[in-house]
């Protein structure tokens, strides 16, 4: 996938995805099959070199009530791994911060390209570009409970998890976009991970396919 002359190719895939639905694995599959540079715990962890964070502060913010600022950035930096709550290191920073560090690193990565970008705001901070292309990966709630429980967590944190993280990235774009959670039509492809992981990578990679020669034509 390269871009073709009079013809702009896909050179960038963004996954936006529901808690638990797996599109972090997703995404590795898509950026292994591709040979591309997947984004996900290593974009968290370019956002907290740049802002020089310290993780211990967050390891004390997960025992107690976050304010709502700071739930926001949570649910911004949380998904690199479906149900984990080890977040990178981080100072007391305001999510205005954390919004304009992942904007500059998106730019920077969209403009190298060949990359697989896994949600932080990829698909609203880039949905201008006319080189990539946007997946949403959702699944049902008892499939994305079940997914969360073998990555080890118990049935009610599973539960929890799969209820409350999607409110906060709801509310992240809300505040930062003026959007609704997800803005559908902003998406090329929408897929239930349910009809299983692989499914879902040949679908998304047909369809990338297909939008490319329509692009051609």
């Amino acid at each position: 996938m390269m871009k073709g002359e009079g013809v702009t190719m896909i050179r960038i895939i963004t996954i936006d995805r529901e808690f638990g639905s797996g599109g972090n694995v997703i995404a590795e599959r898509v950026a292994t099959r591709l040979g591309w540079k997947l984004w996900d715990q290593l974009l968290t962890d370019e956002i907290a070199r740049r802002m020089d964070c310290d993780r211990r502060v967050v390891e004390e913010r997960e025992e107690r009530k976050d304010p709502a600022y700071y739930r926001l950035f949570k649910a911004f930096l949380r998904g690199s791994f479906e149900g984990s709550l080890n977040l990178p290191r981080l100072k007391m920073v305001d999510t205005d911060c954390v919004r304009q560090v992942a904007q500059q690193i998106l730019v920077e990565i969209a403009e190298v390209g060949n990359c697989v970008i896994v949600g932080r705001g990829s698909a609203y901070f880039l949905g201008s570009r006319r080189d990539a292309f946007h997946v949403f990966i959702y699944a049902p709630f008892e499939d994305k409970v079940r997914r969360l429980q073998s990555s080890g967590k118990s049935e009610k944190e599973a539960i929890e998890l799969a209820q409350t993280v999607d409110l906060d990235r709801a509310a992240f774009i809300k505040r930062y976009f003026k959007l609704d959670w997800p803005e559908r039509h902003r998406f090329h492809l929408m897929v239930n991970s349910s009809l299983g992981d692989e499914v879902v990578v040949e679908t998304m990679l047909g369809a990338i396919a297909e939008f490319e020669k329509q692009q051609s034509s």
